[in-house]
C-alpha cells in the first residue's frame, strides 16, 4: 500500500474511533428511516380499509335507497289497483241493476220489479260478504261510543231500554274488525 492509501484508511479508521456517534447516528437515522416506511404503509393499509368500507356503505346506501324507492312504488300500485277485485265482482250487480230497471219500463207488474231488486239486493250484498264487509248490529244493543254515532236522544219507553239503541237512522259496516262506517243511532235515555 502506498503511504497515501495508508494515510487515507487510518483517517476513516480515526475517525469511526474519534466519532463514534456518527455509526449510532447513522443507525438511528436507518431506524428512523424504517419506522417512517412502516407507518406510510400502516397509514397506506388503513386508508385502503377506509376506502373500502365507504365503499361499502354507499353501495348499502344506494341498495337502500333502491329498495325503498321500489316498495313504495309497489305500494302505490298495489292501493291503485286495491279495488280491483271488488269492483270486477261489482261489475254484474250494475249490470243486474241496468236490466231490472229496462224491465221495471217495460213492465206493469209490481210484483215482478219487487222480485227483481230484491234479487239484485242480494247478490249486492253477497258480493259485499266476499269482500269481508259485515254489517253492523246495533238496534236493541247497548250504545257504545266506540262502535255507534249517536245523532239523538229521545225518552226510552221503559226502564229496560235506557242506553240502549232505539232506532238506526244509517246502518254501519265494517271490513273485518275495522269500521268503515259508524251506524247513526237513536239512543233511549
Amino acid at each position: 500500500m502506498s503511504k497515501e492509501e495508508k494515510n487515507t484508511s487510518t483517517n476513516s479508521t480515526e475517525e469511526q474511533i474519534v466519532n463514534p456517534e456518527n455509526t449510532s447516528a447513522e443507525a438511528a437515522e436507518e431506524q428512523t428511516t424504517e419506522t417512517e416506511n412502516t407507518e406510510v404503509d400502516e397509514l397506506q393499509k388503513l386508508t385502503d380499509q377506509v376506502q373500502e368500507l365507504n365503499d361499502r356503505y354507499v353501495r348499502l346506501y344506494s341498495e337502500f335507497e333502491n329498495f325503498r324507492r321500489r316498495t313504495a312504488r309497489e305500494k302505490l300500485e298495489m292501493i291503485q289497483t286495491a279495488g280491483e277485485k271488488v269492483i270486477g265482482d261489482l261489475l254484474p250487480v250494475m249490470d243486474d241493476f241496468a236490466r231490472a230497471i229496462e224491465n221495471s219500463e217495460k213492465t206493469d207488474d209490481i210484483a215482478a220489479v219487487k222480485e227483481g231488486i230484491q234479487l239484485v239486493h242480494q247478490k249486492f250484498a253477497h258480493v259485499m260478504t266476499q269482500a269481508g264487509v259485515t254489517e253492523i248490529e246495533a238496534m236493541g244493543e247497548t250504545f257504545d261510543m266506540e262502535l255507534h254515532e249517536a245523532i239523538t236522544k229521545i225518552p226510552a219507553p221503559s226502564e229496560k231500554e235506557k242506553g240502549k239503541v232505539l232506532d238506526v237512522v244509517e246502518k254501519g259496516y265494517k271490513i273485518k274488525d275495522k269500521v268503515i262506517r259508524y251506524p247513526k243511532v237513536v239512543v233511549g235515555e
